[in-house]
């Protein structure tokens, strides 16, 4: 793809998946993945044999009672779709430090890709900077190594478009679907949007945070430019930029699960945290 950089995480195609798949056994640890294998999960009821039942299959209670051969029957959970909506815009790359915003989503969103694929449920990915990309979920992993490789492919004057693409998504999801943004949330239109739609899915945001965004203390002030649009303002050094806690009450108030990702921070141990305190992952629907 012209004008397109390699790898914002600076690792190989081998690296990189082995740094997914590490994240994930890290989402998944500790938890119980039988409920999510599939038919014999959950006991519906018992109806009399029939030939080519397994015999595995026999309620030998309901049996022993009626002295006719009864099986029982289960019904397995059905998964939530998940989308996986990821910032591609210009200041998810700029970075203070050694690993972009924008690194540090494309990992997580492997993460979690694999995690749900574990749990089998379907996964797909939405992009909303510049590029229009959207990969509607299935349980394919070939396909989502594909896209998770496609996004590790990265430039520097992307748009953002979250409150958009936001916008424009929710009419076309069905039933009711898990969606996670992975974003810094550099967009005015983006909060409405969500709030919109988590009356009707599970909406999480994972906020990407650059250090520098907390301010530079001693820098006095400062002419700044935002690296989306270009507009430049004046701020003081030892001011925080953005404002995660307001947007984290904001979007708690409409029911949005909020995590503050720092990317000069480790961040597994408060991913998985903030996945098993809100089941996210789990969440069926019948």
């Amino acid at each position: 793809m012209e004008g397109y950089l390699d790898a914002a995480d600076h690792l190989n195609a081998r690296q990189f998946l082995i740094a997914v798949r590490k994240l994930a056994d890290a989402l998944n640890y500790g938890t119980d993945k039988s409920p999510f294998l599939g038919s014999g999960i959950e006991y519906a009821q018992s109806r009399q044999y029939l030939p080519g039942d397994p015999v595995r299959s026999i309620d030998w209670r309901v049996t022993a009672r009626t002295g006719k051969v009864f099986v029982k029957e289960y019904e397995a959970p059905k998964q939530l779709p998940c989308f996986l909506l990821m910032d591609t815009s210009a200041s998810m790359t700029v970075t203070s430090v050694k690993r972009s915003k924008y690194a540090a989503a494309v990992h997580i969103a492997g993460g979690l890709a694999f995690a749900c694929l574990d749990r089998v449920s379907p996964v797909g990915v939405v992009g909303v900077g510049g590029r229009d990309v959207r990969v509607d979920p299935s349980l394919s992993r070939p396909q989502v190594l594909q896209w998770l490789h496609d996004f590790r492919r990265f430039r520097y004057d992307e748009p953002t478009t979250l409150g958009r693409r936001v916008t424009d998504l929710a009419p076309t999801l069905p039933n009711r679907c898990l969606v996670m943004i992975l974003s810094d949330l550099h967009d005015d239109a983006a909060v409405p949007a969500l709030k919109l739609l988590a009356q009707r899915h599970d909406v999480a945001v994972i906020q990407l945070q650059d250090p520098a965004e907390t301010g530079l203390p001693g820098a006095g002030f400062l002419r700044a430019g935002e690296a989306e649009t270009g507009r430049v303002f004046v701020t003081r050094g030892g001011r925080s930029w953005v404002d995660p806690a307001a947007t984290a009450r904001d979007l708690k108030r409409a029911g949005v699960d909020h995590l503050l990702v720092r990317t000069d921070r480790p961040f597994a141990a408060d991913l998985r945290n903030f996945l098993r305190g809100r089941n996210l992952l789990g969440r069926g629907r019948r």
